[in-house]
C-alpha cells in the first residue's frame, strides 16, 4: 500500500513539475522524498522495528547547489580488485575505478571512487559507482562513520564526474547495528564540513 501511495505521489509531483520549470531544488526534494518513502516502508527500511513505528522523516541539511561539483575524473584502469573492510566480517569486492579531484572552500580535494564487483555484474547497476567519505561534520552534525554517495560512470568517455553532496546518505549502520557497512577508507577524508545531504539520525550518531 505504501508503495502504491509513493507511486501516486511521485506521479503527482512530476505532473506538477511538468506544468512549471523543474528547479534543482525540486529534483533534490524528490530524491529526499524517495529516500523517506523507502525508510518508511517496512520491507525496505534499514530502521529497527521500534524506530520504524515513529519514523516520519530523515533530517537533511539545507539544499545548497554549491555542494554539487563537477570534478575532474582520472580513471585507474589497472587497479586490482580488493576486499573492502566492513563493520562485520563480510568482505565485498571492489575496485578503485578512478580519482575525483575538485576544489571547495579553497581546499583541493581528491577522493577515490569505487566500483562494486557485485553491481558491475548487474545490468541495472553496471554504471553505478560508490563514493564513501568522511568530513568535518562526522560525529556531530552527521553520522560518525561517514556517509556514502552513489555516482554514475561519466557518459561518452567524459573526464568530468558529477558529485552532488546534497544526495549524500548514511550507511545503514547509522540506523541499525545489524547491518554490514563498508568502512570509509582513510584516504577519502574531506578536511572541511560538508553541510549537505542526510544529517545524523537521533540516538544512533
Amino acid at each position: 500500500m505504501k508503495k502504491l501511495l509513493f507511486a501516486i505521489t511521485t506521479l503527482f509531483i512530476f505532473t506538477n513539475c511538468s506544468e512549471k520549470k523543474t528547479t534543482y531544488e525540486d529534483k533534490i526534494r524528490l530524491a529526499q522524498y524517495k529516500l523517506n518513502t523507502q525508510y518508511a516502508d517496512e520491507e525496505d527500511s534499514p530502521l529497527t522495528k521500534e524506530d520504524l513505528k515513529t519514523f516520519k522523516t530523515l533530517d537533511f541539511f539545507e539544499i545548497n547547489k554549491n555542494y554539487r561539483v563537477e570534478a575532474d575524473f582520472e580513471l585507474t584502469p589497472n587497479t586490482p580488485i580488493f576486499a573492502m573492510a566492513t563493520t562485520t566480517e563480510r568482505l565485498p569486492l571492489y575496485r578503485k575505478y578512478g580519482i575525483a579531484r575538485f576544489s571547495m572552500n579553497d581546499q583541493k580535494i581528491a577522493l577515490s571512487v569505487y566500483q562494486s564487483q557485485d553491481l558491475f555484474n548487474s545490468t541495472e547497476y553496471e554504471n553505478q559507482l560508490f563514493l564513501p567519505f568522511h568530513d568535518a561534520t562526522n560525529g556531530n552534525l552527521s553520522y560518525g562513520g561517514g556517509r556514502y554517495l552513489d555516482l554514475e560512470i561519466p557518459s561518452n568517455g567524459s573526464n568530468i564526474i558529477i558529485i552532488d553532496f546534497n544526495k549524500a546518505y548514511n550507511p545503514y549502520c547509522a540506523y541499525n547495528s545489524k547491518w554490514s557497512c563498508p568502512i570509509v577508507p582513510a584516504e577519502n577524508t574531506i578536511p572541511i564540513e560538508i553541510l549537505a545531504g542526510v544529517k545524523a539520525y537521533g540516538k544512533h550518531h
